[in-house]
């Protein structure tokens, strides 16, 4: 059975919760990305920071991304995967949370990102059609 360590991209860059939100998107046009796992002075996953959350609740309110840290940012327990949770896990978790993209973690390391397109690479055509319309409800 396809596991989430099998799929994830490994060594996921984290955006420190003390880093401004200007500091945040550079790091995102750095590596070509639009999400960074928001991680805590712990090492600890805190959420996920994504170019929307930028846009909507930092720009589009007139607030000032480099006085915004990133951890202002991070809503509620984060939606994660284990590192080892199977292909139906995964599908499951990205349905119900409706999300694009699950920090994987091994105890409370993270250790990689399964992204929608990991998923469309590695699974059958039907499942990851499925996951789409769930992810796209509402």
């Amino acid at each position: 059975m396809t596991k989430a360590r099998d799929i994830m991209t490994a060594d996921a860059t984290c955006v420190g919760a003390n880093e401004t939100v200007l500091e945040a998107a550079k790091k995102m046009a750095q590596l070509k990305v639009g999400s960074l796992p928001i991680c805590g002075t712990d090492e600890k996953l805190k959420g996920v920071l994504t170019d929307r959350d930028i846009v909507v609740k930092v720009l589009a309110e007139g607030k000032d991304p480099s006085q915004v840290k990133a951890g202002d940012l991070a809503q509620g327990k984060a939606v994660t995967i284990g590192a080892d949770d199977d292909a139906a896990e995964i599908l499951r978790t990205m349905g119900e949370h409706q999300v694009r993209r699950l920090p994987v973690i091994d105890g409370h390391t993270l250790v990689g990102i399964v992204a929608l397109a990991d998923v469309a690479r590695a699974l059958p055509d039907t499942k990851v059609g499925d996951l789409l319309e769930a992810i796209s409800q509402n």
